[in-house]
């Protein structure tokens, strides 16, 4: 069964950036659509962004210009693949825990399928 483990996270200032990583333990990333989403304390999930062969796709418009998602499938030899999520301008809304999870096709209302244990983000001074 794939794993998806994802790792980055911290506390961060309003206005900085951080780099999150979701290691997928697949040969070749074409085959999957991996997406972000996020959950914060007493908050319902909010699907990002996704990425998949065909390129990118944005979910809410919050994370638009702030938020990138990118991915390394180079090496088809080995089954470590990564998917990034790179976030700038960091709100306060922004914290929540982060997860990256796997879906049949990238699209807001497409259901997650897996997805790792999350990594914390907090926004904060």
């Amino acid at each position: 069964q794939m794993e998806l483990v994802e790792s980055g996270g911290g506390l961060v200032q309003p206005g900085g950036s951080r780099t999150l990583s979701c290691a997928v333990s697949v040969f070749d990333l074409d085959f999957y659509s991996i997406a972000w989403f996020r959950q914060a304390p007493g908050k319902e999930r909010e699907g990002l962004l996704c990425i998949n062969s065909r390129g990118s796709t944005y979910f809410v418009d919050s994370v638009k210009g702030r938020f990138t998602i990118s991915r390394d499938n180079d090496n088809k030899n080995n089954a470590k693949k990564a998917v990034y999520l790179q976030m700038t301008n960091l709100k306060a809304e922004d914290t929540a825990v982060y997860y990256c999870a796997t879906q049949n096709s990238c699209g807001p209302d497409h259901p997650f399928l897996y997805w790792g244990q999350g990594t914390q983000v907090t926004v904060a001074s």
